[in-house]
């Protein structure tokens, strides 16, 4: 049954299960925090490579471990803190956005169901009935780590960049909420495992289940707006040098101010997690059809293999934006949200509603997908 929940739950909760729980949770948030390294390496690279530099290349081979030694430098370095700053809250700060981005992850479904210990599990932390609302949640809470990292620094200029980001987030999260209900209305359910059940993997034809092709002008909305929603560039004004010094965390040193980046570059991987598996059909794609079916390469390592190159392909498109567009100045920031993507996102969840009706009545729906593929485009067109 679609969205029925992790079969490890559904018996007799024991020590082994307990064990498996902790052991998934574990494995998550260092599948994230390996991916957050390697995600920095990459941009470093990329960006190098497009400005005909070398980039990081001393630590470790090809600079792979650059942001390892970054991380263990920031760690051993010391901790200030304001003489004004609020020392309770400007500590929790911090932890608040790493915990919201990490929890946000959890409900990603990155594999099929699998066997570990005689106990069937999915490769997934939580397979909640309202993951959905579970990631809106989060997304909302995040903003709380922003704020109260600059209002409890006790100086203006983190104070100012906390006021600018939780004026984006809350700008963007409009479109960002309106864009996902383009695909529940299709896929009908808030889960997560669900969604992507609907769009399983049977051969070249279930190309057209993927929410991307009926959902185009969606995915683009979602996109932009996860993008403005992380403070990724050109919607970095949270942190324009320039203007800013350095954004909500120009007091912190250490390795509190690389958590604020952990949490940053985490929640970016979040939202193209997300986009995966709300458009692109998650860990769905072809198997080895001479293996067996249900042996470990095709449960195990195939689902994950497409997942993991799925969230390449659109990291390395946050790369391209971020090697290539200027950032924006806040009255563009702010038309783009309020004027353009949250109008065009409510029409396209009328579109969508009027779509699903017509289907269930059996209305003739052959142009709906070219329509949705001009729709997107004109959506670029326009931006």
């Amino acid at each position: 049954m679609l969205g029925a929940g992790d079969p490890l739950l559904s018996g007799k909760i024991d020590l082994t299960v307990v064990l498996i729980v902790i052991g998934k949770t574990v494995a998550v948030f260092a599948f994230l925090l390996v991916a957050v390294m390697l995600y920095i390496w990459f941009m470093r690279k990329v960006i190098a490579d497009m400005a005909s530099r070398v980039g990081p290349d001393t630590a470790g081979p090809w600079g792979i471990l650059q942001s390892l030694a970054d991380g263990i430098k920031l760690f051993f370095k010391e901790q200030s803190v304001p003489d004004a700053a609020d020392r309770r809250v400007f500590f929790l700060a911090p932890y608040i956005s790493l915990m919201t981005a990490f929890l946000a992850f959890s409900i990603i479904p990155i594999g099929g169901q699998v066997s570990i210990a005689g106990h069937q599990t999915y490769l997934q932390l939580a397979d909640l009935p309202i993951g959905i609302l579970f990631l809106l949640a989060m997304s909302g809470l995040g903003l709380y780590g922003v704020m109260l990292a600059g209002w409890s620094s006790g100086s203006k200029y983190p104070l100012l960049g906390s006021v600018r980001a939780s004026a984006q987030m809350l700008s963007y999260e409009a479109a960002f909420g309106l864009a996902i209900v383009g695909v529940l209305v299709q896929a009908e359910t808030l889960s997560t495992r669900a969604i992507v059940e609907k769009q399983a993997w049977t051969g070249l034809s279930s190309l057209g289940t993927w929410y991307v092709i009926p959902a185009f002008v969606a995915f683009i909305i979602f996109l932009i707006s996860a993008i403005a929603e992380t403070n990724h560039p050109p919607f970095d004004l949270v942190e324009a040098e320039q203007e800013l010094v350095g954004g909500f965390h120009t007091e912190y040193t250490g390795i509190r101010f690389a958590i604020f980046y952990l949490a940053e570059f985490m929640n970016l991987i979040t939202m193209s997690a997300i986009a995966v598996t709300l458009f692109l059909g998650g860990p769905a794609g072809p198997s080895l059809g001479f293996l067996s079916a249900t042996g470990p390469v095709n449960t195990w390592l195939m689902p994950v293999f497409w997942f993991v190159a799925k969230v390449m392909v659109l990291l390395f498109g946050t790369v391209w934006l971020r090697a290539s567009l200027p950032r924006l100045r806040y009255d563009q920031l702010m038309d783009l949200g309020w004027k353009w993507l949250i109008e065009l996102a409510f029409i396209w969840v009328m579109v969508s509603g009027v779509i699903i009706v017509g289907r269930n009545e059996g209305w003739n729906l052959i142009a709906v997908v070219p329509l949705a593929l001009l729709g997107g485009l004109g959506i670029l067109g326009v931006l």
